[in-house]
């Protein structure tokens, strides 16, 4: 068995979301997502045959047969059970993983892609001139439909990147892969997808317009559809921040669950289980207010690392001299392993811009709450060493 070329990011007690790409590029092309999702899942990402440094057997191949090394590898790695999403060639075999594996699949995000793409003769007129003049003969009339015509303008850095990574793909290995999709029709398979479905589309993809999303969304139990504006075919890239928001309430779920989740990632079990128990008929309704916007809109956006966050409101707190929140949040980025030194540079910069005074009582706070914190880390830590003996 000959594994397909993966990396895995993220923690590893969390559920795994398997990342699949576009004909023509490499896991790489999923950078962008790989921060804000490694926040909820643990992320594997794969190299279809033929792309990056995955092998490139002789053909032909099958979408049947690229689904297998999906399932090889899952099998590798011990993971019984995963999400899938992918793009293009990789929604292609996630159609295929979710439609005759549906026990290995949890939830299913379907992006720019198709159960049939026609015309043939075009697929394999695109075969024969890889096969003569390798990938790089394919531009720049493939950038033409992966990216929207002021992205090719203004993003130089972008083109450059996805050039070379086209240009690195196996020859074979890339027609070989047009044959499939060429001799592809998974339309009748589509029924048999159990595992709850997102589709996302780009609104300006020429390949596979919102419309293909409509025909997905229709056949597919109950399935959504996500368009995102000012994108082509690969979304994630022109427009990452709305395509991950999207892939990230599917996998996670709506705003209350989300937010629970990370309320109690940054605050602690204990603190919000309290809160929870103490609020009243009164305070409900503003315990659910904060949970679903606070915490599961703005605190779960994936445009900002978490430490970020948790500075930021640091930041904020001290300034409006919110002293009984500000000390909640220093022991929240304490005990997540935010830095002393990076508390003390936020605080110091707190000061130039929001007066002496609030920056005053707040490193106070701050100097009573991390001295607790460093007193009962060595109190856990002698107790461990105690135990040991």
């Amino acid at each position: 068995m000959t594994l397909m070329h993966h990396r895995i990011d993220g923690p590893s007690a969390a559920p795994t979301v398997l990342l699949a790409n576009s004909l023509g590029t490499t896991f790489h092309m999923w950078d962008e997502q790989i921060a804000p999702l490694t926040e909820h899942v643990q992320v594997l990402r794969y190299d279809h045959r033929g792309h990056g440094p995955s092998p490139a057997p002789p053909g032909p191949y099958s979408i049947a047969g690229l689904g297998g090394d999906v399932l090889e590898l899952l099998d590798h790695l011990g993971l019984e059970r995963v999400s899938v999403a992918g793009l293009s060639l990789g929604g292609m075999v996630g159609i295929w993983l979710a439609a005759n594996h549906p026990e290995r699949v949890d939830r299913l995000v379907l992006c720019a892609t198709a159960p049939v793409l026609g015309p043939k003769d075009m697929w394999a007129s695109r075969a024969a001139l890889v096969r003569a003049g390798g990938t790089a003969s394919l531009l720049p009339d493939l950038f033409e439909r992966w990216f929207t015509p002021r992205s090719c303008s203004d993003r130089p850095d972008m083109i450059e990147r996805f050039t070379e990574m086209l240009s690195a793909v196996d020859g074979e290995g890339y027609a070989c892969c047009c044959e499939a999709i060429a001799s592809m029709d998974q339309r009748n398979e589509l029924s048999r997808i159990t595992a709850p479905t997102m589709c996302i589309f780009g609104a300006a993809d020429p390949v596979t317009p919102p419309e293909a999303g409509e025909v997905l969304r229709r056949q597919i139990a109950e399935a959504g559809l996500v368009v995102i504006p000012r994108a082509a075919h690969l979304a994630n890239v022109e427009q990452p921040a709305a395509f991950t928001r999207a892939i990230i309430e599917h996998l996670v779920g709506d705003s209350l669950d989300r937010g629970l989740a990370r309320r109690r990632a940054v605050l602690g079990d204990d603190y919000v289980d309290r809160a929870l128990r103490e609020a009243s008929v009164f305070t409900a309704p503003f315990q659910d207010f904060i949970t679903r916007y606070a915490w599961g809109e703005i605190w779960s956006r994936p445009g900002l690392p978490r430490e970020t966050r948790q500075l930021l409101t640091i930041a904020m707190l001290a300034a409006l001299g919110r002293q009984e929140e500000l000390e909640l949040h220093l022991r929240a980025a304490g005990a997540a392993g935010v830095s002393r030194e990076a508390i003390r540079e936020v605080l110091l910069q707190t000061a130039i811009y929001a007066g002496v005074p609030a920056a005053n009582s707040a490193f106070a706070i701050a100097k009573r709450v991390l001295a607790e914190t460093e007193t009962a880390e060595a109190e856990g830590n002698g107790a461990a060493a105690g135990g040991s003996g």
